[in-house]
């Protein structure tokens, strides 16, 4: 056995909770003003919901506009549940917002708006794309899965209030058989599936373990020979009982899932979380495009793994460095130093480039709303733009 373990959340998890209000806030702005820097964080402890951070916009805004768009937020994402009562969940309406948001500081603004409408890094820093050929969407299995798991079950939750609670994690552990399987990008199947989900305290343990098992069985879709439930372990709300949930029984803070919204531990994550940032943050912004490229690279069959690395300077436009590590996987004669060099010569990599192609300063319900990918996750979807693979003939073309 050679096992490696990934897990997500779901977003009422309350570490997304923050996430998906400070994203609804990037989302709102942006929509009433394209130009608008944003960068809020979000803090909720029992009933009090903190906002704080730096804002720039020509849209008047004030503390009422913040606190509507967190209990909105919330409400989304499904508080409260039906089936649980004042006091195992949260309830929006109850909520103390409290607003911190002053205004961005001009020394970035200089730095980031430049004369030739091109954009400035917001800030310095490094991100990383990966992706690999362990399955049809370039994601690792055991993290892939367990979002997989994550999703039907907060979907079930939603329209079964009376059983499930929206607050949820979810952990696969994979069995790869052998380091070099690992290392080749080989699962062999799984072996534990771990789930933390809240219920209705009328929801007996076995009733939970018995539902969840079903929902997985049934609506998880699973590469050949991977799901094997008579060899699987599975622990369900392994403390007996998980009633009381929420931001009212675990405090949520943006950024602390960063492992969670991109390779679930298989890769290295870069300086910052994504959420509360606008697009000439390159810590949303370079993520995207290094995985956009990482995917491409692979896609292409240049190796079975890719890694890239994107660095930026506080006010420059194009990348301090572009760096490519196939991790020894490479399926051509071409060496990882020139491909990040041909890559570099032919992607801009601006923020105001990513930003072009990606639509990133026009979220809205008909292309992706920020808010939704705090929910879901940054990167894997194959809805986001970031995912389509629309250079594979020039990435192909390093083959010949």
């Amino acid at each position: 056995m050679y096992l490696f373990a990934s897990e997500a959340v779901s977003a009422g998890h309350p570490d997304k909770c923050a996430d998906i209000i400070a994203d609804s806030i990037v989302d709102r702005l942006l929509q009433l003003d394209p130009a608008a820097k944003v960068a809020t964080e979000v803090f909720i402890s029992g009933k009090h919901i903190i906002i704080g951070g730096e804002v720039r916009t020509k849209v008047p805004v004030d503390a009422a506009f913040y606190q509507e768009i967190a209990i909105k937020a919330l409400k989304k994402i499904g508080y409260p549940e039906a089936g649980f009562e004042r006091g195992e969940t949260f309830f929006p309406d109850e909520a103390e917002v409290h607003v911190y948001v002053s205004a961005q500081s001009p020394d970035i603004t200089m730095g980031v708006e430049k004369e030739d409408s091109e954009i400035g890094a917001g800030d310095q820093g490094m991100m990383f794309g990966y992706a690999t050929s362990e399955r049809h969407d370039h994601m690792p299995s055991a993290f892939a899965y367990a979002r997989e798991i994550r999703d039907v079950l907060y979907a079930y939750a939603l329209k079964h209030p009376e059983t499930f609670g929206v607050d949820m994690k979810t952990q696969v552990v994979m069995d790869y058989g052998t380091k070099e399987n690992f290392d080749n990008g080989k699962p062999q199947r799984i072996a534990k599936i771990i789930v933390a989900i809240a219920h209705n305290k009328a929801v007996e343990l076995e009733e939970v373990k018995r539902v969840v098992k079903k929902i997985i069985r049934e609506q998880v879709v699973f590469d050949s020979g991977h799901f094997d439930e008579d060899h699987i372990t599975y622990y369900i709300n392994n403390t007996g009982r998980f009633v009381q949930h929420s931001p009212i029984a675990d405090s949520g803070l943006t950024g602390r899932k960063v492992v969670c919204d991109t390779y679930g531990g298989y890769a290295p994550i870069g300086g910052g979380s994504q959420s509360s940032k606008d697009y000439t943050k390159v810590d949303r912004t370079a993520l995207y495009a290094a995985r956009w490229l990482a995917k491409h690279i692979v896609a292409a069959g240049l190796s079975r793994k890719a890694l890239v690395q994107l660095s930026y300077v506080i006010a420059e436009t194009r990348p301090s460095s572009v760096t490519v590590d196939t991790q020894h996987t490479s399926l051509t004669e071409m060496k990882d130093e020139e491909l990040s060099q041909l890559i570099a010569e032919k992607f801009p990599l601006t923020p105001r480039w990513i930003t072009q192609k990606f639509g990133l300063d026009r979220p809205g319900e008909e292309r992706f709303l920020y808010a939704d990918i705090a929910a879901k996750g940054q990167i894997g979807y194959a809805a986001y733009p970031w995912e389509v693979l629309d250079e594979l003939d020039w990435f192909r073309s390093l083959k010949a």
